[in-house]
């Protein structure tokens, strides 16, 4: 997370990424504020969730995993491995309650199907913003191989950019590069 001294500067952050891609969900903000200010109860409220991540205690990024966890239950993030197999990803794309309103899955060419799961989320980034959305990974760890994927319009993409990085925490923008690079 961000310098301590920046706590304030993170928080405010934290608030308007929430607001951002949970607009109908104002307690998403509450949960990950509420990692922010009170990590152990926050631990303690979510232990049962937090469980199935490993962390049983505070930790630097708690209130970015708040962030992954909320808009997870509210079905507006999905979480792919690094194996996912390209229908899965497209059905779970098109089920997320961010999902843009026109179909961006008609642009797609058969063979953008057989790429691995990394390039073919970045495939599908470019199609979704030819339509007007833009897709972003919420990256917990930059070791992991897994993808916290959130939909939002692309007009508000290096929003969402700017804001994580006020806040300590890095966003990737899915279509920015061209596949097997």
């Amino acid at each position: 997370m961000s310098d301590p001294h920046d706590a304030g500067i993170a928080r405010a952050s934290l608030a308007e990424i929430a607001a951002l891609l949970a607009p109908a969900h104002p307690e998403v903000a509450d949960e990950v504020l509420r990692a922010h200010d009170d990590p152990e109860g926050y631990v303690s409220a979510f232990a049962g969730r937090l469980d199935d991540r490993g962390v049983d205690e505070p930790v630097d990024d708690l209130p970015w995993i708040a962030l992954i966890d909320a808009l997870t239950d509210r079905g507006l993030l999905a979480e792919f491995d690094w194996k996912e197999d390209a229908e899965e990803i497209r059905a779970r794309l098109a089920a997320l309650e961010s999902r843009p309103s026109a179909d961006p899955w008609a642009l797609f060419a058969p063979a953008e199907a057989a790429l691995p799961t990394y390039d073919f989320l970045h495939a599908c980034g470019r199609r979704y913003r030819e339509v007007g959305a833009a897709l972003a990974v919420l990256d917990i760890d930059s070791d992991s191989d897994c993808y916290p994927v959130v939909g939002l319009p692309a007009a508000r993409a290096d929003e969402l950019a700017l804001l994580a990085d006020r806040a300590g925490f890095p966003v990737e923008h899915l279509g920015a590069r061209v596949p097997g690079t």
